[in-house]
């Protein structure tokens, strides 16, 4: 246990030691400060500006902002759309693969584009490497519009002009995304990680037989996956494949990027702001919700399941659905901060999490702000910092303000629409979902495990995370796949656009107020017992508004566990699976 735990340590170290350089860099970019790269980067924007006739002086307004962002990915969406439908018409094309079904290709173009990478197919038998390309394009293009709206958001709140959304959005590409992909591509490549247009590798195996090894250009892939918070695999178990993620540093490697934006985003807002005091006290009041969530889940792991532990006699790690190279404390540590920092690439099975480690990822789902989404999810976490100013400002009769500027009903409003749209995208379709079983869930597990797995996907899905604890039938040709492929599509689309819109309308209205001078009567935000209180506030709106999602899933499992008593499985077979040739009912595999 104990090197496990070192493990994770070390992790969250390099973590803290990277975060305010990140954030000190990122905000000398988005303020138009000198930069290392400007040499390189200056005459590839100019170019781009010039030939999209983007002038540096615009300044946006919300609308303005949100259509900007509307305009460019739809246009991007109907692109990736088509190639999808040719690709078998296209090039570089080895294995000859055909075209997908309407909807799985619907379905992976709104999920690249919304920054999900919520994937319904394996990439390795159902993608040309023309069309994985193209996704790595969207992989850029929809985490450096996640960046831009939530560094639009923080203009807002500190008084400045929200800017100009193409600008930010190259310039995410350019300054931040594209030169860090890069250098860890360049390091996943040295450490074996294939980067390729050749055709699968065939080989002889000892026994004599052949085997078909999938490969591509996936360095590149993986790269932007990681930094950019997007989480689709090249291949169907993610970067549990030894492709995608071969050794224990190219793990450290993969979950330090993960994490290293959003967290430094919380510095960049302290200089923003100008009061990095309270850019510290957020980011640690973020990481001690993080640390927590990451002890919940490597104590339910290293504990194992009990009833095995009975019959072994001993404490034994669970193992089961892990990637030995990794063990129990990586794989719970990858689990959180996948799902903390909405990325959703996984490096072992989630649906194999003891009953904590799926409470502990369900919750982040469900929080979506440790460390939240590649730009929203900062923009999310200051959406609890005005609600708290709100209360704590009627506690004591005041009128909230929030960095000199009032907090009133519009805001109010607005911030209500982005806290309320996540459980109405995902309570809903979930219990439709979960009211017809048999003909649209297509649920493997009975009873309280299988209401995880369908909330799971949902909150998946509506948080733009994009990983799965799997065990639903959602992939085509599953009679159910049409269903998962479009209401997940619903979810995934209500998910990201209307707060982008709430976000960016708010940043609008902050903007444009007067600044209140302070007083001895002003509460300060850059304190430790307001920052206890916005814990306390982001905890309790989020417990109450899931609570009975948790209490029916992983606690409920836990206590069935602990208990010994189980619910049986159903004794009908599915009409859509087809017995096997020794008779018995052999359920196909889904693809992760």
């Amino acid at each position: 246990m104990i090197e496990g735990l070192i493990q994770i340590a070390l992790t969250l170290i390099i973590v803290v030691a990277i975060a305010p350089i990140f954030g000190n860099y990122m905000a000398r970019v988005y303020m138009g400060e000198a930069t290392i790269l400007d040499r390189a980067a200056k005459p590839l924007e100019q170019l781009i500006y010039q030939a999209g006739n983007i002038r540096l002086a615009d300044s946006m307004t919300g609308w303005q902002y949100a259509r900007s962002v509307f305009y460019s990915n739809i246009a991007m969406g109907i692109f990736v759309f088509l190639i999808f439908m040719l690709q078998g018409l296209l090039p570089l094309n080895p294995t000859g693969l055909g075209t997908p079904t309407w909807d799985t290709a619907l379905h992976t173009t709104i999920s690249f584009l919304t920054n999900t990478d919520q994937q319904h197919y394996s990439g390795e038998t159902t993608f040309t490497y023309l069309s994985q390309l193209t996704l790595g394009f969207l992989m850029f293009t929809s985490a450096a519009t996640g960046l831009a709206v939530g560094i639009a958001f923080i203009r807002g709140l500190t008084g400045r002009g929200l800017g100009n959304f193409y600008i930010d959005l190259i310039q995410s590409i350019t300054r931040i995304l594209l030169p860090l992909s890069l250098i860890l591509g360049l390091l996943l490549l040295i450490n074996g990680v294939p980067e390729t247009l050749a055709g699968p590798a065939v080989a002889t195996t000892l026994e004599g037989s052949t085997q078909v090894i999938a490969r591509g250009p996936v360095a590149h892939f993986e790269s932007i996956k990681q930094l950019g918070e997007n989480g689709g695999g090249f291949f169907a178990i993610n970067s549990a494949h030894p492709y995608e993620n071969p050794n224990p540093f190219t793990n450290l490697l993969e979950t330090i990027a993960m994490v290293s934006i959003p967290a430094a985003l919380i510095h960049t807002y302290g200089i923003f702001a100008n009061n990095k005091k309270q850019g510290w006290l957020i980011f640690w009041m973020v990481f001690s919700i993080y640390v927590v969530l990451i002890g919940i889940a490597a104590v339910g792991e290293f504990q194992g399941n009990p009833l095995i532990n009975k019959l072994l006699g001993s404490v034994q790690p669970n193992l089961e659905g892990k990637e030995i190279r990794f063990g129990w404390a990586q794989t719970a540590l990858w689990a959180v901060t996948t799902t903390g920092t909405m990325c959703g690439a996984v490096n072992g099975m989630h649906d194999s999490l003891m009953p904590p480690g799926s409470f502990a990822t369900l919750f982040n789902l469900f929080l979506q702000i440790v460390w939240g989404g590649q730009g929203t999810g900062t923009a999310y976490l200051f959406i609890y910092l005005i609600l708290s100013v709100f209360l704590t400002g009627l506690m004591v009769g005041r009128t909230p303000e929030f960095l000199g500027r009032k907090i009133e009903k519009p805001e109010i409003v607005l911030a209500s629409v982005v806290l309320l749209i996540h459980p109405i995208a995902v309570l809903i379709p979930g219990a439709i979902t979960l009211a017809f079983p048999n003909s649209l869930s297509g649920i493997s597990n009975p009873g309280f495990h299988g209401i995880s797995q369908v909330m799971y996907e949902y909150a998946s899905a509506a948080a733009n995370n994009g990983s799965g604890f799997e065990g639903l039938a959602d992939s085509q040709p599953a009679a159910t796949g049409i269903w998962w492929n479009l209401t997940t599509c619903f979810s995934m689309l209500l998910g990201r656009y209307v707060p982008i819109v709430a976000l960016l309308l708010l940043a609008d209205s902050m903007t444009n107020k007067q600044p209140v001078p302070e007083t001895t009567g002003t509460l300060r935000t850059d304190s430790v017992l307001f920052t206890s209180v916005t814990a306390g506030v982001i905890l309790i709106l989020g417990a109450l508004t899931f609570f009975p999602v948790l209490a029916l899933g992983p606690i409920a499992e836990g206590y069935e566990i602990s208990s010994g008593k189980f619910e049986p499985a159903p004794t009908t077979v599915p009409a859509d699976i087809n017995p096997s040739p020794l008779g018995k009912p052999s359920i196909p595999l889904n693809p992760p």
